[in-house]
Parts: structure tokens; C-alpha cells; sequence
């Protein structure tokens, strides 16, 4: 899986970052940003819970 996060909608909360840091990283400008690699299956559930967890919806996997 590959996760991205909308920079339009991301309010920099950081509860992605909380669940799932080997995905997800907070940059200077405030908002989160993913890794930009196919994602190691181990952390899928984590970044799934991170999706699901976001509290405007704009994490989406592919």
C-alpha cells in the first residue's frame, strides 16, 4: 500500500503521526506528510488506524 496525505485538507493535528511514525511525519510548514514508498505490510494496520483516525478524512491508501 501507499498512503498520501491531502496538503489542501491536512489541519497538522499530528494524530497520524501518533499512530502510524513510520508513515507519517510532521514537516516544518505544520502539516503531516507520508512516506512516498509502497509501505512495508506490517505497518498497514497502523497507517490504516491513522487513516481511519484523521480527523478530516485526508489520508487516503491506493
Amino acid at each position: 500500500m501507499k498512503f498520501v496525505v491531502d496538503q489542501d485538507t491536512c489541519i497538522g493535528c499530528g494524530a497520524c503521526e501518533g499512530a502510524c511514525p513510520e508513515v507519517f511525519q510532521m514537516q516544518d510548514d505544520g502539516l503531516s506528510k507520508s512516506i512516498e514508498a509502497e509501505i512495508d505490510a506490517a505497518l498497514n494496520d497502523s497507517a490504516i488506524e491513522a487513516e481511519e483516525g484523521c480527523p478530516v478524512s485526508c489520508i487516503s491508501h491506493e
